[in-house]
């Protein structure tokens, strides 16, 4: 079987299975279990508690405020888009519709790997869904992209036996 990491020392390899054996061990879903988050520059391996992966990783939030989320609401109802934009700054003001564009292009020019809400939540829910069912228990790998690039964090599922890996772009 191929290793999609071979760079890991034998010592990154034992973290793994140390928290592979903690996930087998835990009773079941809580905020507790451990994500393994490799940086790729330095080869450092950590683990961060599910419930503090946001704070550790925070999350692109920007295209989730409440200004641009009403605005693709109504766009999707059909309105045109200037009837949208003059919807919205009635409803929140135009200034905070401004404010929330413009934190959304700045997080667009400044890049978070791929990192959305939308892919934290993913991946989360996938996790409570692993640890739910009767499926051998899989431990969540985000191998973090090199800072600069224009590359997404890469998120892998590890499996207990051989730390054998699928991965998922999501």
């Amino acid at each position: 079987m191929a290793e999609p990491l071979p760079w890991l020392s034998e010592r990154q390899r034992g973290q793994l299975r140390t928290w592979l054996d903690e996930l087998r061990r835990a009773p079941g879903w809580s905020g507790h279990l451990p994500v393994a988050l490799l940086d790729r520059c330095w080869l450092r391996l950590r683990s961060v508690p599910v419930a503090a992966l946001a704070a550790r990783l925070p999350p692109d939030t920007s295209a989730d405020a409440p200004e641009l989320t009403r605005y693709r609401q109504l766009i999707a109802r059909g309105l045109p888009g200037l009837t949208a934009q003059q919807l919205c700054w009635e409803e929140f003001g135009s200034a905070s519709c401004q404010l929330a564009q413009q934190r959304f292009w700045q997080c667009q020019e400044r890049g978070n790997h791929g990192w959305t809400l939308a892919r934290y939540l993913e991946l989360v829910q996938a996790y409570r869904e692993r640890m739910e069912s009767d499926a051998p228990r899989e431990l969540p790998l985000l191998v973090l992209a090199r800072p600069g690039s224009d590359d997404a964090h890469q998120l892998h599922w590890l499996q207990p036996l051989g730390l054998s890996m699928r991965h998922t772009c999501a």
